[in-house]
């Protein structure tokens, strides 16, 4: 079993390298454009944190960031081929300062240092290593080097965008409060029970089911306590209380501040949260006004 996962990964090691020396070998093209972010369908903030799917000049036009180390080389082709024809709009989610996705970003990098259109839409730092949190002083590309630089982590290089999702429609309906607290757990906390079963009197849930009924469960609450980016964000939008266990660097340069505890104190420290107003409006009036830049930029 251990034998069978180190091949494995040195297959997926092998591929990515092979894929990112392919793109960098062909002749590039701004055909189109081609919206690559972490297709997640199991998370939904990863899902749902990219502009393809609010504006109808980018639907169907969108590109999984992992699709370059499948084993499947139709993939991978297919990846190489969209990279290589077509201008980038990458992001939104955390994909700099983290492991996962450095060889992607670096790529792109160096496509846009070169006739490749590039936009960064909503990205953000991501470090998994508690020393960083709330303390990423640089991201690890050199984001001027892109046609437009939109980040989410207000006091970084960039101009500052929050994540897109603020556009989708389910923020407009109204809810009615029947609960004090709720906790929404992320997708790979759902699975430690030790922590999941000292919540078990109060109603849970996780950033696994559908985006209706996450929004649905942020607004019956008057307060939420999560470890997920997405939760906290929505959460914000909603005008609730939110209280953070971070598990990332990345909760710590949104513009509006959870209180941070950890899943031993939340239920003490969610009684010290507040609400802002306007956050749904102001971010809703930041992207719409990022994609007419947008639009411009890559003569959509």
């Amino acid at each position: 079993m251990v034998i069978n996962k180190l091949i494995a990964s040195l297959q997926r090691k092998k591929t990515r390298r092979r894929t990112v020396k392919a793109i960098l070998s062909r002749e590039q093209h701004n055909n189109d454009v081609v919206n690559i972010h972490r297709l997640d369908t199991k998370n939904i903030g990863d899902y749902y944190c990219a502009p393809h799917h609010y504006f109808e000049k980018l639907k169907g036009k969108h590109l999984d960031i992992f699709d370059y180390k499948s084993q499947d080389k139709s993939v991978t082709d297919n990846f190489t081929k969209q990279i290589s024809d077509n201008a980038l709009i990458i992001g939104g989610g955390g994909l700099l300062n983290r492991g996962g996705f450095k060889l992607q970003m670096n790529l792109f990098e160096k496509l846009a240092s070169q006739s490749k259109k590039t936009v960064l839409w909503g990205v953000g730092h991501n470090a998994k290593s508690p020393k960083y949190y709330g303390n990423i002083t640089n991201y690890n590309i050199d984001v001027s080097k892109f046609g437009l630089a939109g980040t989410r982590d207000l006091t970084m290089p960039g101009e500052y965008v929050p994540c897109v999702s603020c556009l989708h429609e389910v923020f407009d309906k109204p809810f009615t409060e029947t609960e004090e607290v709720g906790v929404i757990f992320h997708k790979d906390t759902v699975k430690k029970e030790q922590i999941t079963n000292a919540f078990s009197e109060l109603p849970t849930t996780s950033n696994t089911t559908n985006l209706e009924e996450l929004i649905s469960f942020i607004g019956k609450c008057n307060a939420i306590i999560t470890d997920s980016y997405h939760a906290m964000y929505w959460t914000m939008l909603l005008g609730k209380k939110v209280t953070v266990v971070p598990n990332s660097s990345k909760f710590y340069d949104f513009k509006y501040k959870p209180i941070f505890t950890n899943f031993k104190d939340c239920l003490i420290d969610v009684k010290k949260a507040h609400t802002y107003s306007g956050v749904l409006e102001e971010c809703r009036e930041i992207n719409t006004n990022f994609y007419e830049k947008t639009a411009n930029y890559l003569n959509l």
